[in-house]
Protein backbone atom coordinates (compact mmCIF):
# COMPACT_ATOMS: atom_id res chain seq x y z
CA UNK A 1 0.00 0.00 0.00
CA UNK A 2 1.19 3.15 -0.91
CA UNK A 3 1.25 6.29 1.57
CA UNK A 4 1.21 10.13 0.47
CA UNK A 5 3.94 12.08 1.46
CA UNK A 6 1.95 14.77 3.96
CA UNK A 7 3.34 18.40 3.89
CA UNK A 8 2.19 21.40 5.93
CA UNK A 9 2.61 24.70 5.64
CA UNK A 10 5.76 26.88 7.99
CA UNK A 11 4.07 26.69 11.49
CA UNK A 12 5.52 29.96 12.35
CA UNK A 13 5.05 31.79 9.58
CA UNK A 14 7.46 34.85 11.35
CA UNK A 15 10.13 33.17 12.08
CA UNK A 16 10.19 31.52 8.16
CA UNK A 17 10.80 35.57 7.56
CA UNK A 18 12.88 36.28 9.55
CA UNK A 19 14.89 32.84 8.47
CA UNK A 20 14.92 34.86 4.79
CA UNK A 21 15.88 38.18 5.90
CA UNK A 22 19.05 36.41 7.27
CA UNK A 23 19.75 34.39 4.44
CA UNK A 24 19.18 37.92 2.25
CA UNK A 25 21.30 40.10 4.94
CA UNK A 26 24.08 37.69 4.55
CA UNK A 27 24.25 36.88 0.66
CA UNK A 28 24.38 40.64 0.22
CA UNK A 29 27.09 41.16 2.92
CA UNK A 30 28.79 38.01 0.86
CA UNK A 31 28.50 39.61 -2.17
CA UNK A 32 28.77 43.45 -1.60
CA UNK A 33 32.29 43.55 0.53
CA UNK A 34 32.16 46.53 3.08
CA UNK A 35 34.43 49.34 2.38
CA UNK A 36 36.83 48.74 4.90
CA UNK A 37 37.65 45.57 3.83
CA UNK A 38 40.45 46.72 1.52
CA UNK A 39 42.26 47.62 5.87
CA UNK A 40 41.74 44.18 6.86
CA UNK A 41 44.27 41.34 5.99
CA UNK A 42 42.41 38.95 3.65
CA UNK A 43 41.42 35.15 4.62
CA UNK A 44 41.49 32.67 2.60
CA UNK A 45 37.93 30.99 1.72
CA UNK A 46 37.68 27.40 2.39
CA UNK A 47 35.70 26.20 -1.29
CA UNK A 48 36.78 23.39 -3.43
CA UNK A 49 37.24 26.25 -6.15
CA UNK A 50 39.84 27.84 -3.72
CA UNK A 51 41.43 24.51 -3.10
CA UNK A 52 41.21 22.90 -6.67
CA UNK A 53 41.24 25.90 -9.51
CA UNK A 54 41.78 23.60 -12.44
CA UNK A 55 38.17 21.64 -11.57
CA UNK A 56 36.17 22.09 -14.98
CA UNK A 57 33.05 22.12 -11.99
CA UNK A 58 34.25 25.73 -11.11
CA UNK A 59 34.02 26.63 -14.94
CA UNK A 60 30.62 25.04 -15.79
CA UNK A 61 28.63 25.76 -12.40
CA UNK A 62 29.37 28.96 -11.18
CA UNK A 63 26.18 29.92 -9.82
CA UNK A 64 25.64 26.51 -8.73
CA UNK A 65 25.91 27.78 -4.68
CA UNK A 66 23.14 30.33 -6.00
CA UNK A 67 20.84 28.07 -6.85
CA UNK A 68 21.48 25.92 -3.77
CA UNK A 69 20.91 29.02 -1.60
CA UNK A 70 17.72 30.01 -3.48
CA UNK A 71 16.42 26.52 -3.08
CA UNK A 72 17.44 25.76 0.49
CA UNK A 73 15.40 29.19 1.74
CA UNK A 74 12.53 27.74 -0.52
CA UNK A 75 12.30 24.53 1.10
CA UNK A 76 11.04 26.10 4.13
CA UNK A 77 7.76 26.67 2.38
CA UNK A 78 7.56 23.37 3.20
CA UNK A 79 7.97 21.18 5.53
CA UNK A 80 7.43 17.36 6.05
CA UNK A 81 4.47 16.37 8.25
CA UNK A 82 4.51 12.11 8.90
CA UNK A 83 6.40 10.18 7.00
CA UNK A 84 9.92 9.73 9.13
CA UNK A 85 11.42 8.55 6.09
CA UNK A 86 10.39 11.59 4.12
CA UNK A 87 12.00 14.11 7.09
CA UNK A 88 15.42 12.32 7.27
CA UNK A 89 15.42 12.77 3.78
CA UNK A 90 14.38 16.39 3.12
CA UNK A 91 16.92 17.32 6.36
CA UNK A 92 19.92 15.22 3.85
CA UNK A 93 19.22 17.45 1.44
CA UNK A 94 19.14 20.70 3.18
CA UNK A 95 22.52 19.40 4.67
CA UNK A 96 23.79 19.05 1.07
CA UNK A 97 22.74 22.09 -0.33
CA UNK A 98 24.40 23.92 3.18
CA UNK A 99 28.08 22.21 2.28
CA UNK A 100 27.17 23.02 -1.94
CA UNK A 101 26.37 26.38 -0.97
CA UNK A 102 29.92 26.69 0.92
CA UNK A 103 32.06 24.17 -1.16
CA UNK A 104 31.20 25.77 -4.48
CA UNK A 105 30.40 29.26 -3.71
CA UNK A 106 33.87 31.37 -2.41
CA UNK A 107 31.91 34.48 -1.53
CA UNK A 108 28.92 32.19 0.20
CA UNK A 109 31.38 30.58 2.58
CA UNK A 110 30.87 32.39 5.11
CA UNK A 111 27.31 31.50 5.14
CA UNK A 112 27.60 28.38 6.72
CA UNK A 113 27.06 28.94 10.74
CA UNK A 114 23.83 30.57 9.34
CA UNK A 115 22.43 28.40 7.46
CA UNK A 116 23.40 25.48 10.38
CA UNK A 117 21.08 27.77 12.60
CA UNK A 118 18.29 27.97 10.05
CA UNK A 119 18.72 24.22 9.74
CA UNK A 120 18.63 23.20 13.23
CA UNK A 121 15.60 25.65 13.74
CA UNK A 122 13.61 23.61 11.02
CA UNK A 123 14.70 20.05 12.57
CA UNK A 124 13.38 20.99 15.92
CA UNK A 125 9.65 21.96 13.80
CA UNK A 126 10.04 18.60 12.09
CA UNK A 127 11.68 15.93 14.70
CA UNK A 128 11.14 14.79 18.11
CA UNK A 129 13.97 15.55 20.88
CA UNK A 130 16.41 13.08 19.89
CA UNK A 131 16.18 13.89 16.02
CA UNK A 132 17.11 17.26 17.28
CA UNK A 133 19.58 16.49 19.26
CA UNK A 134 21.16 14.48 16.35
CA UNK A 135 20.94 17.35 13.88
CA UNK A 136 22.26 19.47 16.42
CA UNK A 137 25.11 17.80 17.13
CA UNK A 138 26.06 16.85 13.63
CA UNK A 139 25.75 21.02 12.44
CA UNK A 140 28.35 21.60 14.90
CA UNK A 141 30.35 18.76 13.65
CA UNK A 142 30.27 19.62 10.54
CA UNK A 143 31.08 23.56 11.09
CA UNK A 144 34.34 22.31 13.27
CA UNK A 145 35.16 19.76 10.34
CA UNK A 146 35.11 22.68 7.97
CA UNK A 147 36.67 25.07 10.59
CA UNK A 148 39.57 22.67 10.71
CA UNK A 149 39.87 22.33 7.16
CA UNK A 150 40.00 26.34 6.99
CA UNK A 151 42.69 26.14 9.31
CA UNK A 152 44.93 24.09 8.06
CA UNK A 153 44.66 26.25 4.82
CA UNK A 154 45.77 29.16 6.25
CA UNK A 155 48.77 27.28 7.88
CA UNK A 156 50.23 27.08 4.64
CA UNK A 157 49.74 30.57 3.94
CA UNK A 158 50.53 32.57 6.75
CA UNK A 159 53.47 32.71 9.46
CA UNK A 160 53.79 31.29 12.72
CA UNK A 161 52.31 34.59 15.05
CA UNK A 162 49.17 34.85 12.71
CA UNK A 163 48.34 31.20 12.51
CA UNK A 164 48.44 31.45 16.33
CA UNK A 165 46.37 34.48 16.29
CA UNK A 166 44.02 32.72 13.73
CA UNK A 167 43.75 29.78 16.07
CA UNK A 168 42.63 31.54 18.70
CA UNK A 169 39.57 33.31 16.73
CA UNK A 170 38.88 29.81 15.78
CA UNK A 171 38.41 28.64 18.89
CA UNK A 172 36.08 31.24 19.85
CA UNK A 173 34.48 31.58 17.13
CA UNK A 174 33.76 27.91 16.90
CA UNK A 175 32.88 28.24 20.94
CA UNK A 176 30.40 30.68 20.12
CA UNK A 177 28.72 29.22 17.13
CA UNK A 178 28.37 25.87 19.32
CA UNK A 179 26.67 28.11 22.20
CA UNK A 180 23.84 29.57 19.62
CA UNK A 181 23.01 26.39 18.70
CA UNK A 182 22.44 25.33 22.05
CA UNK A 183 20.71 28.32 22.45
CA UNK A 184 18.47 28.28 19.16
CA UNK A 185 17.87 24.51 20.41
CA UNK A 186 16.41 25.28 23.88
CA UNK A 187 14.31 28.05 22.41
CA UNK A 188 13.08 26.14 19.77
CA UNK A 189 12.02 23.52 22.48
CA UNK A 190 10.41 25.98 24.52
CA UNK A 191 8.61 26.95 21.88
CA UNK A 192 7.26 24.10 20.69
CA UNK A 193 6.34 22.72 24.19
CA UNK A 194 4.07 25.81 25.19
CA UNK A 195 2.52 26.11 22.05
CA UNK A 196 2.21 21.78 22.50
CA UNK A 197 0.72 23.09 25.91
CA UNK A 198 -2.10 25.39 24.51
CA UNK A 199 -2.99 22.68 21.80
CA UNK A 200 -3.43 20.42 24.03
CA UNK A 201 -5.37 22.56 26.35
CA UNK A 202 -7.49 23.68 23.38
CA UNK A 203 -8.57 19.96 23.15
CA UNK A 204 -9.07 19.18 26.39
CA UNK A 205 -11.29 22.48 26.14
CA UNK A 206 -12.78 20.62 23.50
CA UNK A 207 -14.06 17.87 25.01
CA UNK A 208 -15.04 18.92 28.28
CA UNK A 209 -17.26 20.92 26.10
CA UNK A 210 -18.33 18.51 24.76
CA UNK A 211 -18.10 16.31 27.94
CA UNK A 212 -20.59 18.73 29.80
CA UNK A 213 -22.95 18.79 26.58
CA UNK A 214 -23.19 14.87 27.31
CA UNK A 215 -23.86 15.19 30.87
CA UNK A 216 -26.36 17.91 30.17
CA UNK A 217 -27.96 15.35 27.54
CA UNK A 218 -27.75 12.23 30.32
CA UNK A 219 -29.16 14.85 32.62
CA UNK A 220 -31.97 15.49 30.87
CA UNK A 221 -33.21 12.08 29.99
CA UNK A 222 -32.83 11.27 33.47
CA UNK A 223 -34.58 14.04 34.76
CA UNK A 224 -36.88 13.13 31.65
CA UNK A 225 -37.26 9.43 33.48
CA UNK A 226 -37.33 10.95 36.81
CA UNK A 227 -40.56 12.65 35.64
CA UNK A 228 -42.29 9.90 34.13
CA UNK A 229 -41.88 8.09 37.04
CA UNK A 230 -43.19 10.82 39.20
CA UNK A 231 -46.05 10.19 37.42
CA UNK A 232 -46.69 7.14 37.14
CA UNK A 233 -46.18 5.94 40.39
CA UNK A 234 -48.10 8.85 42.19
CA UNK A 235 -50.89 9.65 39.04
CA UNK A 236 -51.26 6.25 37.85
CA UNK A 237 -51.93 4.87 41.18
CA UNK A 238 -54.43 7.72 42.14
CA UNK A 239 -56.29 7.23 39.14
CA UNK A 240 -56.43 3.55 38.77
CA UNK A 241 -58.04 3.82 42.75
CA UNK A 242 -60.39 6.12 41.27
CA UNK A 243 -61.22 3.98 38.20
CA UNK A 244 -62.10 1.13 40.52
CA UNK A 245 -64.28 3.16 42.72
CA UNK A 246 -66.67 4.39 39.85
CA UNK A 247 -66.50 1.00 38.53
CA UNK A 248 -68.01 -0.04 42.28
CA UNK A 249 -70.54 2.77 42.35
CA UNK A 250 -71.85 2.45 38.98
CA UNK A 251 -72.44 -1.51 39.66
CA UNK A 252 -74.04 -0.89 42.85
CA UNK A 253 -76.25 2.54 41.85
CA UNK A 254 -79.53 0.65 41.05
CA UNK A 255 -78.95 -2.24 44.09
CA UNK A 256 -77.66 0.11 47.13
CA UNK A 257 -77.49 3.71 46.10
CA UNK A 258 -76.20 4.62 49.74
CA UNK A 259 -73.22 2.29 49.25
CA UNK A 260 -72.68 3.11 45.87
CA UNK A 261 -72.72 7.28 47.61
CA UNK A 262 -69.93 5.79 49.87
CA UNK A 263 -67.47 5.02 46.62
CA UNK A 264 -67.94 8.17 45.11
CA UNK A 265 -67.12 10.15 47.85
CA UNK A 266 -63.92 7.69 48.18
CA UNK A 267 -63.62 8.97 44.37
CA UNK A 268 -63.67 12.32 44.96
CA UNK A 269 -61.13 12.27 47.45
CA UNK A 270 -58.93 10.23 45.09
CA UNK A 271 -59.82 12.75 42.58
CA UNK A 272 -58.73 15.62 44.29
CA UNK A 273 -55.29 13.66 45.45
CA UNK A 274 -54.90 13.18 41.88
CA UNK A 275 -55.23 16.71 40.76
CA UNK A 276 -52.89 17.49 44.00
CA UNK A 277 -50.19 15.25 42.53
CA UNK A 278 -50.68 16.70 39.19
CA UNK A 279 -49.87 20.16 40.64
CA UNK A 280 -46.81 19.51 42.67
CA UNK A 281 -45.20 17.25 39.57
CA UNK A 282 -45.48 20.02 37.33
CA UNK A 283 -44.46 22.28 39.90
CA UNK A 284 -41.65 21.06 42.02
CA UNK A 285 -41.97 17.67 41.07
CA UNK A 286 -41.72 16.63 44.95
CA UNK A 287 -38.37 14.30 45.72
CA UNK A 288 -40.35 12.92 48.96
CA UNK A 289 -43.37 11.70 48.13
CA UNK A 290 -43.51 10.76 52.36
CA UNK A 291 -44.83 14.14 52.99
CA UNK A 292 -42.46 13.89 56.34
CA UNK A 293 -44.08 10.91 57.26
CA UNK A 294 -41.87 7.93 58.52
CA UNK A 295 -41.21 5.03 56.60
CA UNK A 296 -43.94 2.65 58.23
CA UNK A 297 -46.32 5.19 58.37
CA UNK A 298 -46.29 5.42 54.85
CA UNK A 299 -46.44 2.22 53.98
CA UNK A 300 -49.45 1.83 56.32
CA UNK A 301 -51.31 4.45 54.21
CA UNK A 302 -50.72 2.27 51.24
CA UNK A 303 -51.95 -0.47 52.77
CA UNK A 304 -54.75 1.40 54.36
CA UNK A 305 -56.27 2.65 50.76
CA UNK A 306 -55.78 -0.40 49.59
CA UNK A 307 -57.70 -2.06 51.53
CA UNK A 308 -60.06 0.63 51.08
CA UNK A 309 -59.58 -0.16 47.23
CA UNK A 310 -60.12 -4.19 47.06
CA UNK A 311 -61.31 -5.12 50.22
CA UNK A 312 -57.87 -6.71 51.14
CA UNK A 313 -56.02 -5.82 54.16
CA UNK A 314 -52.07 -6.45 53.30
CA UNK A 315 -50.59 -8.29 56.21
CA UNK A 316 -47.80 -6.00 57.47
CA UNK A 317 -44.42 -6.94 58.97
CA UNK A 318 -42.06 -3.77 59.46
CA UNK A 319 -39.00 -4.23 61.31
CA UNK A 320 -36.49 -1.25 60.97
CA UNK A 321 -33.67 -0.82 63.29
CA UNK A 322 -32.65 2.59 62.54
CA UNK A 323 -34.04 5.76 59.75
CA UNK A 324 -33.28 5.00 56.68
CA UNK A 325 -31.50 8.26 54.13
CA UNK A 326 -34.16 9.98 52.29
CA UNK A 327 -33.64 8.56 48.77
CA UNK A 328 -34.11 5.01 49.94
CA UNK A 329 -37.24 6.05 52.01
CA UNK A 330 -38.27 7.12 48.65
CA UNK A 331 -37.45 4.18 47.00
CA UNK A 332 -38.76 1.88 49.15
CA UNK A 333 -42.15 3.39 49.09
CA UNK A 334 -42.40 4.35 45.46
CA UNK A 335 -41.37 0.48 44.72
CA UNK A 336 -44.14 -0.26 47.77
CA UNK A 337 -46.79 1.55 45.66
CA UNK A 338 -45.94 0.55 41.80
CA UNK A 339 -46.24 -3.27 43.49
CA UNK A 340 -50.10 -2.57 44.88
CA UNK A 341 -51.29 -0.77 42.35
CA UNK A 342 -50.05 -3.74 39.71
CA UNK A 343 -51.72 -5.98 42.31
CA UNK A 344 -55.21 -4.04 41.93
CA UNK A 345 -54.74 -3.80 37.93
CA UNK A 346 -54.10 -7.70 37.51
CA UNK A 347 -53.13 -10.01 40.42
CA UNK A 348 -57.49 -10.60 41.62
CA UNK A 349 -55.59 -11.46 44.76
CA UNK A 350 -57.03 -12.09 48.04
CA UNK A 351 -54.03 -12.01 50.08
CA UNK A 352 -50.97 -9.99 50.51
CA UNK A 353 -48.11 -10.29 52.11
CA UNK A 354 -45.32 -7.44 53.02
CA UNK A 355 -42.03 -7.75 54.70
CA UNK A 356 -39.65 -5.06 55.00
CA UNK A 357 -36.75 -5.07 57.48
CA UNK A 358 -32.77 -4.50 57.61
CA UNK A 359 -30.62 -7.60 58.17
CA UNK A 360 -27.25 -7.61 58.09
CA UNK A 361 -26.56 -4.52 56.75
CA UNK A 362 -28.85 -4.90 53.77
CA UNK A 363 -32.51 -3.81 53.56
CA UNK A 364 -35.03 -6.41 52.48
CA UNK A 365 -38.62 -5.98 51.03
CA UNK A 366 -40.71 -8.46 50.17
CA UNK A 367 -43.96 -8.28 48.45
CA UNK A 368 -46.06 -11.15 47.99
CA UNK A 369 -49.74 -11.90 46.96
CA UNK A 370 -51.57 -15.22 46.17
CA UNK A 371 -52.93 -13.87 42.76
CA UNK A 372 -53.26 -15.18 39.43
CA UNK A 373 -49.92 -14.44 38.68
CA UNK A 374 -47.93 -14.08 34.64
CA UNK A 375 -45.15 -15.41 32.13
CA UNK A 376 -42.12 -13.77 33.20
CA UNK A 377 -41.26 -14.03 29.52
CA UNK A 378 -43.82 -11.96 28.34
CA UNK A 379 -44.68 -9.23 31.07
CA UNK A 380 -41.75 -7.45 32.23
CA UNK A 381 -41.44 -4.94 29.70
CA UNK A 382 -44.10 -2.57 31.76
CA UNK A 383 -43.01 0.76 32.79
CA UNK A 384 -43.89 0.03 36.08
CA UNK A 385 -41.49 -2.98 36.41
CA UNK A 386 -38.79 -1.00 34.95
CA UNK A 387 -39.16 1.99 37.16
CA UNK A 388 -39.12 -0.49 40.40
CA UNK A 389 -36.09 -1.99 38.84
CA UNK A 390 -34.21 1.17 38.10
CA UNK A 391 -35.20 2.61 40.95
CA UNK A 392 -33.53 -0.65 42.64
CA UNK A 393 -30.74 -0.40 41.04
CA UNK A 394 -29.65 3.26 41.24
CA UNK A 395 -29.42 2.33 44.81
CA UNK A 396 -26.92 -0.77 44.10
CA UNK A 397 -29.23 -3.35 45.18
CA UNK A 398 -30.86 -6.19 43.46
CA UNK A 399 -34.40 -6.67 42.32
CA UNK A 400 -35.94 -9.94 42.08
CA UNK A 401 -39.32 -10.92 40.27
CA UNK A 402 -40.84 -14.60 40.44
CA UNK A 403 -44.28 -15.37 39.22
CA UNK A 404 -45.63 -17.74 37.65
CA UNK A 405 -49.18 -18.35 35.72
CA UNK A 406 -52.11 -19.32 39.01
CA UNK A 407 -49.25 -18.98 41.34
CA UNK A 408 -49.09 -15.76 42.49
CA UNK A 409 -46.00 -13.02 42.22
CA UNK A 410 -43.09 -12.37 44.71
CA UNK A 411 -41.15 -9.36 44.48
CA UNK A 412 -37.71 -9.06 46.51
CA UNK A 413 -35.89 -5.96 47.06
CA UNK A 414 -32.33 -6.36 48.31
CA UNK A 415 -30.32 -2.83 49.06
CA UNK A 416 -27.09 -2.69 51.25
CA UNK A 417 -27.23 -0.21 53.53
CA UNK A 418 -23.28 -0.01 54.68
CA UNK A 419 -22.42 2.30 52.12
CA UNK A 420 -24.84 4.28 51.64
CA UNK A 421 -24.90 5.16 55.57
Amino acid sequence: MNYPIQIKKHPFPSLLYLEWILLAITALTAVIPPPLRRFRPKLPELTICSLFPDLSICNLLPELSIYSLILFALMGLRLPRSSQNYKVIYTVIEILLILITGLFGERFARLFPFLYIILVTRSCLIFNLPGRLFVTSLSFALFLFTTQLKYQLFNLQASSQAQEKFRFLTLNWSLVFGLSLVFVLLMMNAVLSERHSREKLAIANEKLREYAMRIENQATLEERNRIAREIHDSLGHSLTALNLQLETALKLWQSNPGKAETFLATAKELGSKALKDVRQSVSTMRSNPLQEQSLERAIASLAENFHRSNGILPICQINLEYPLPPEINTAIYRITQESLTNITKYAYATEVKLELATIRGNLRLIIQDNGRGFDLGQNTTGFGLHSMRDRTLALGGDFNINSTPGSGCKITVNIPLMRLR
